[in-house]
């Protein structure tokens, strides 16, 4: 007789293998880390000896489950602030992950999340976070299956402080891990919306080359889709072809709102969808067409998302909800049917997570990763058994993520009679009680900050990172506007307008949250009269981060809302402490300088007044790297003007008129 390692008898087997079948009193022989046989009972008693024999009586075995969309460690942000919008919750969510998400916290965040999921029988996840190779070695460490994305944004995030960082962190990460025998490394550019083209063009490049996956958010809500349409006059799905994200191993999270000729584009380049219904719904982002998806032959998985914004990582719960979805959109009961959903959860879940081959099925050759379900509690009784597919009825209609007893991963045990055996669950919550005691206390002093009133209040966009700029006093503007209009320089875009700025200014010791920004922009034309207004909110840090030779000075970046309410309003919102209001006259130039986009702006402070004239030279950008490339510009378009640097200023206008009304 054959020897194996584990022999799971006397259960009801269902395999989710192509033919769908069903095997009543069967079992699985393991050896190792992978399945050598599945079927009747009697015929693998017959055939094998093993160590450890299991009788499943009254148990189905199946295959693990496999959540297709998450971001685990945010298991230490549950609950933190529920309700809000989608753009609104991530701009209050950020600065707590800014704070807090360091290498330890990641790793903990793990351990809570991996103990949940292993008791919602789920044995392979696909994440996306920072620190990933801190939760790489957690996941190995605890003996889940993982896609897990290094994330790569257009700004700086916990562990890298540009996309350049990001990028290259990613390649020593995916090099380390690749090959390993749970942990499938991959790309995670975080969403278009927050990449440049540029920096989706990398990602796809470094996918292609280290042959990796790409794991992003693509059309999860309308809005979205609507901003894509408006900024680059194409959908989501359209724009990251465009940029090469699915010239790659793609799983795209969420495509809520997508059409059939994006659902073909998709197929034809085998990418996985993971769909996240109760995410989707607690968002108020709506309902993916699943059932379209699979009928253009799309891979389709089921994701939790991540347990900030579910707020669990229940897989049993995200069937249920996927198959009752599915039918409400098309008034079609038979959308969706159980059998289907559960296959989305392992098999078409497995395929979307680019792991078909070796999880996601009981079949010879595949991987051991194998649930066994208690089936007959309660809640699953009586059972009717007069067609194959009552199992999948009560596996995804009655089924609890609790009824799960033992969990097995590459032929690893991770859970033995509802005891988990790789994960100290109280140790780690008891950490994360203490993680929660801080952010607790962190959230409680930013809720008094301007920052979180504006968050709250208005949709915040971040512009680029990293602002070079330099100002300098001029007695006379002659020959400079003379310059200017010789045609020497490539001018892209000239405007006049009267800037009337109210600055709020707070007490705080975040840089981020000092001054806020009341502007009312009013462009003139050549008789000086106002054709056009626009207002704006900008929260300022006042911190510069380095000086560039010829006092050229780089300082981070700033946030923008639309300042949709009265002046008044916003001065009795946020009670500041101290205000000052600023009125100049603006000459602006917006340039082409050796590629680079530079504003020259000549200044003239009408209200309180201040002698003289200011040259301003500015220029913007995500990179660090290119931040002092258009710093070395900058210094050149000052010789170019014959403007010398003496007089350069590191105060704003702001600080000026403060220095005035001391001096007074």
């Amino acid at each position: 007789m054959e020897q194996v390692d584990i022999l799971l008898l006397n259960a009801l087997v269902v395999t989710m293998d192509s033919d769908f079948s069903i095997i009543h009193d069967g079992g699985v022989a393991v050896r190792g880390r992978d399945i050598v046989a599945v079927g009747k009972s009697d015929e693998l008693k017959a055939r094998f000896e093993a160590a450890e024999v299991i009788d499943g009586r009254g148990r189905i075995v199946m295959p693990g489950l496999i959540n297709a969309h998450t971001h685990v460690p945010m298991t230490l942000l549950r609950g933190l602030n529920d309700d809000l919008r989608l753009d609104v919750w991530l701009g209050y969510l950020m600065p707590v992950e800014r704070e807090f998400v360091t290498p330890e916290f990641v790793r903990l965040g793990t351990q809570i999340g991996c103990a949940e999921m292993i008791r919602s029988g789920i044995t392979t996840f696909a994440d996306m976070y920072y620190y990933e190779d801190d939760i790489a070695e957690a996941t190995a460490e605890i003996g889940m299956r993982a896609l897990l994305g290094e994330s790569i944004l257009m700004f700086p995030t916990p562990d890298a402080a540009s996309y350049e960082d990001a990028l290259e962190q990613c390649r020593v990460f995916i090099r380390k891990w690749k090959g390993h025998e749970l942990i499938l490394p991959a790309v995670a550019p975080h969403a278009w919306y927050t990449a440049t083209p540029e920096l989706l063009q990398d990602c796809a490049a470094l996918a292609r080359e280290l042959d990796v996956p790409i794991h992003t958010h693509i059309s999860e809500t309308l809005l979205e889709v609507e901003n894509c349409l408006d900024q680059h006059e194409l959908t989501p799905v359209y724009w990251n072809s465009e940029n090469g994200i699915l010239d790659t191993k793609l799983l795209a999270a969420h495509c809520v709102h997508i059409d059939h000729r994006e659902m073909q584009l998709l197929k034809r380049a085998g990418a996985g969808v993971a769909h996240n219904p109760t995410s989707n719904l607690k968002l108020a982002s709506g309902i993916a067409p699943v059932s379209e998806m699979l009928e253009a032959g799309v891979n389709v998985g089921i994701g939790t998302d991540g347990p900030a914004s579910n707020n669990d990582l229940d897989m049993f719960e995200e069937m249920r909800l996927a198959a009752l979805l599915a039918k409400v959109v098309r008034s079609d009961p038979t959308d969706l049917p159980a059998r289907d959903a559960l296959a989305l959860a392992t098999c078409r879940g497995a395929e979307a997570v680019h792991m078909g081959e070796i999880t996601g099925s009981l079949e010879v050759g595949k991987r051991a990763d194998i649930i066994i379900v208690e089936d007959e509690r309660v809640h699953n009784w009586p059972q009717f058994n007069n067609n194959d597919h009552s199992v999948y009825s009560r596996l995804v209609y009655a089924t609890k993520s609790s009824d799960v007893s033992d969990v097995m991963c590459n032929g690893r045990w991770l859970m033995r009679d509802e005891q988990l055996l790789t994960v100290d669950e109280e140790k780690a919550m008891a950490a994360a009680a203490e993680v929660a005691v801080q952010i607790d206390a962190f959230v409680q002093k930013r809720d008094s900050s301007p920052y979180r009133k504006l968050v709250t209040l208005e949709t915040v966009e971040r512009q680029e990172e990293y602002e070079t700029q330099i100002k300098i006093s001029l007695d006379s503007i002659e020959d400079t506007l003379a310059f200017l209009d010789g045609g020497q320089l490539e001018i892209t875009k000239y405007n006049t307008y009267k800037q009337y700025d109210h600055y709020f200014l707070f007490d705080s010791e975040d840089q981020d949250a000092l001054r806020l920004r009341y502007r009312e922009d009013h462009y003139l034309d050549k008789k000086g009269h106002v054709y056009q207004s626009r207002d704006r909110l900008t929260l300022i840090g006042s911190a510069h981060l380095k000086e560039f030779p010829n006092s050229i000075l780089l300082s981070r970046s700033r946030f923008l809302a639309p300042a949709t309410r009265s002046l008044r309003f916003y001065r009795e919102y946020f009670d500041p402490p101290q205000e000052v209001a600023v009125t100049k006259l603006r000459r602006r130039w917006r340039i082409d300088y050796k590629g680079a986009d530079v504003a020259i702006n000549i200044d003239q402070v009408l209200e309180p007044e201040i002698e003289g004239f200011f040259l301003e030279l500015k220029a913007r950008t995500w990179s660090s790297k290119d931040a002092e490339r258009k710093a070395a510009l900058i210094a050149e378009l000052l010789e170019v003007l014959g403007v010398r640097e003496e007089k350069a200023l590191q105060r704003e206008y702001v600080d000026m008129v403060l220095a005035q009304q001391e001096a007074v």
